[in-house]
């Protein structure tokens, strides 16, 4: 004989039904482990995670800002696998205020070449345009610029030594452009080796402005901080084509006022989802 169904199993079949039937009962999806937006960025998921930032004492290079400390990642999120090239700023920004175009380094198109020579202020506007195209809004895909704790994090990748590739420096000409093979000007984003989370150039190319304002260090540091409420400089990190490799290392922290410009100075940016209202 055929047994009734129980209680228990009619509700569970409902709520599976329900979420095709009524859409406000579907539930939310997982964003994807990496993505390619509508200017042809493409985004790699960071997930949370609790790390050291900063360096040791004893690590070569090391200056007195950079005092180690624990920090908690408490949100994943989205970073460009490239820094923001000068083909992607032209087409949101419509200019190129690039030092290194195709006159300054006689090359037919550097449109995949890092955008430098932008300001914080022009970085965080590029962010804001950025995210009110229309694909991105209808994607639900706002963008800004990591924090200094979110970009160390992602430049470390779970590694602890001075770069993210080792402690040798003779590693760092596989995996970035820096004052020993530079050759004074930017190179096309991603010709250089990838950090454990396929994220290139987070070692030399540009140096990458950061969302925080530039202070110590706090004791303790809350969870996902991003600087102070106000300062007189903004972070940037990463080395750039003209450094040494001690100022490409992970912890290297520097700034510089945000209307600043420089042909060594670019950004890669951070997408989250839109806030709902």
């Amino acid at each position: 004989m055929r047994q009734k169904s129980s209680l228990k199993t009619r509700v569970a079949w409902f709520f599976a039904f329900a979420q095709f039937l009524i859409p406000n009962c579907s539930q939310a999806q997982a964003p994807p482990a990496s993505l390619t937006n509508s200017v042809g960025m493409k985004l790699v998921a960071i997930s949370p995670g609790t790390f050291e930032m900063g360096s040791p004492v004893d690590e070569e290079g090391a200056d007195n800002d950079e005092l180690q400390h624990r920090v908690t990642i408490s949100k994943s999120f989205h970073l460009g696998v490239h820094e923001v090239t000068q083909s992607q700023y032209q087409k949101v920004m419509e200019e190129n205020p690039s030092y290194f175009q195709k006159r300054a380094i006689r090359k037919a198109d550097t449109g995949d070449h890092p955008v430098e020579n932008v300001s914080w202020h022009q970085a965080d506007q590029f962010c804001k345009r950025l995210s009110e195209l229309p694909e991105e809004k209808n994607a639900g895909r706002s963008y800004r610029l990591p924090t200094e704790a979110e970009w160390e994090f992602a430049c470390r990748a779970g590694t602890t030594g001075p770069y993210s590739c080792g402690a040798d420096k003779s590693q760092l000409l596989e995996h970035a452009w820096f004052a020993d093979n530079g050759k004074n000007l930017t190179h096309p984003v991603g010709s250089k080796k990838p950090n454990p989370l396929g994220l290139f150039d987070m070692h030399g190319n540009v140096w990458e402005w950061c969302q925080d304002w530039y202070a110590d260090y706090p004791d303790p540091t809350p969870k996902d901080y991003a600087g102070p409420d106000r300062g007189e400089r903004k972070v940037f990190r990463g080395g750039g084509w003209d450094y040494g490799p001690d100022f490409c290392r992970s912890a290297l922290r520097n700034s510089e006022v945000p209307e600043q410009t420089e042909a060594y100075i670019g950004f890669r940016v951070v997408m989250v989802p839109t806030p709902q209202r």
